[in-house]
């Protein structure tokens, strides 16, 4: 298996084995980035447009539970593989039982806090009189849920980690599906009529159900993670700091999106010329379709990053530039063309969130969008550099190239501008960090691919 796994990455032609990698990894991250935006619209139509701010008010919570469960994922897969390796088995079911009650107690500790704090955490997140009771009844049922998404998470790298990507792939393709379909059930008057709860509720089951489906499969002997339901509760301290050094970058930059989101509704609160809880909305509408629509692109990386790893390793400098070289143009014409579409039918978008078709709401959100996706293109250097120095080996290069489109930059551009334009400071701040970030990336992907070039030729291969 190790040699057949070692020709493929080594000798394939490696477009056909970029493709054949990001296929699967693109179908995962597609159906997990649709759960985000059917809920969105079956919100909408549910509850009205202003109810969609409930959704970006609570979403800086689920956020750093999911960085949570991403960072022990990714520190205890990386601690797991090795011991794989190895054929270490009594670190393997440490490292599983430990990074399992770790995320559990994390988890648990995050969803308590929120519930006793509520009020005043809603307030720091941005919610206003509008959506304000729509959040507090979203985020409240949300948070029975935290405890098992975050464990899928962690239980979803570890899963590939052993070698079954497909299992990871289902539990998040039977999460998104389960949620689609409670959706309606849930929130409209021919069901239970629940609203922006029912929008809850069936989130909160579909991410147990895909928790409970991952860890049967971890628990089944078909199984190499030795869940040992016994000892689940012994937690090995060395193992878990050496998790934590390896997942930290992972959770401080998903958590950072929890707080760029937070900056930017309490902007929207300072400077909306109207009821702030529309333009909150219209926030949270552009969020989920930038994570549907770029998604494809990010697919691609995620299947780029083993075959970088891998003939990185194995000093194999042709293959390496070639197929970072085919990855690169095959991003830039998908997210330019996403720019091209969303400059086309940005109204349209914003339709199928609007059951009355309010004029306001789509005029409004389809003129953020366009600002907002006019920086995709500039993005694609940055996207590849990161995926790039993670394969590689260089956490810390890749952390600070993540960092700085969505936070170094967007922050301090984002208070400056919406304090000299107002409201379109804050979209036009998103164009600008993306193609100021970009362009930084370009020189330094030029550089590191002229590097690459040379080594070609000092090594042959």
């Amino acid at each position: 298996m190790n040699t057949e796994r070692s020709e493929m990455f080594g000798s394939m032609n490696v477009k056909k084995l970029l493709i054949k990698l990001a296929v699967p990894a693109t179908l995962a991250m597609i159906f997990n980035a649709l759960y985000n935006l059917v809920d969105t619209i079956f919100i909408a139509w549910g509850a009205g447009e202003i109810a969609i701010g409930a959704l970006s008010i609570a979403y800086p919570i689920q956020m750093i539970v999911l960085a949570l469960g991403a960072g022990i994922g990714v520190g205890s897969s990386s601690v797991f593989s090795r011991a794989y390796g190895r054929g270490d088995e009594k670190t393997m079911r440490r490292v599983v039982n430990t990074a399992l009650m770790m995320n559990f107690l994390l988890a648990a500790f995050v969803s308590i806090a929120t519930f006793i704090f509520l009020d005043p955490i809603l307030n720091l997140f941005g919610a206003s009189p509008s959506n304000y009771a729509y959040a507090k009844s979203y985020l409240q049922i949300i948070l029975i849920a935290l405890i098992p998404f975050s464990l899928s998470i962690t239980l979803n790298n570890l899963t590939r980690a052993e070698g079954r990507p497909k299992i990871a792939m289902k539990a998040l393709i039977i999460g998104a599906v389960i949620n689609i379909i409670l959706d309606p059930l849930f929130i409209f008057d021919f069901g239970l009529g629940l609203g922006v709860a029912g929008a809850a509720y069936a989130t909160a089951i579909a991410k147990s159900a895909q928790f409970v489906y991952i860890m049967v499969k971890g628990l089944s002997k078909d199984s190499s993670l030795i869940i040992d339901l016994k000892t689940i509760y012994k937690v090995d301290l060395k193992i878990f700091k050496e998790v934590v050094a390896v997942g930290i970058p992972t959770f401080v930059r998903q958590s950072l999106g929890a707080l760029l989101i937070i900056v930017v509704n309490n902007l929207i609160n300072k400077y909306a010329p109207a009821d702030p809880a529309i333009y909150i909305s219209i926030y949270g509408v552009i969020n989920r379709l930038i994570r549907f629509t770029l998604m494809p692109g990010f697919g691609l990386v995620q299947g780029l990053v083993p075959i970088v790893g891998f003939n990185f390793g194995a000093q194999f400098f042709k293959r390496l530039h070639d197929v970072i070289a085919y990855a690169s143009k095959l991003l830039l014409i998908y997210f330019a063309s996403t720019t091209v579409l969303v400059l086309l039918f940005a109204e349209y978008f914003f339709m199928i969130f609007s059951p009355e078709s309010d004029p306001f709401f789509i005029a409004e959100g389809a003129k953020a969008f366009r600002m907002v996706s006019l920086g995709f293109g500039f993005i694609t250097f940055q996207v590849i550099l990161s995926g790039v120095y993670q394969a590689m080996g260089y956490p810390i290069r890749a952390f600070f190239v993540a960092l700085s489109r969505r936070f170094i930059l967007y922050i301090p551009i984002a208070f400056l501008l919406s304090w000299l334009i107002g409201i379109d400071g804050i979209w036009l701040t998103f164009f600008l960090a993306d193609t100021i970030a970009g362009l930084l990336s370009f020189v330094v992907y030029y550089f590191e691919m002229k590097e690459l070039k040379t080594k070609i030729v000092e090594k042959g291969v």
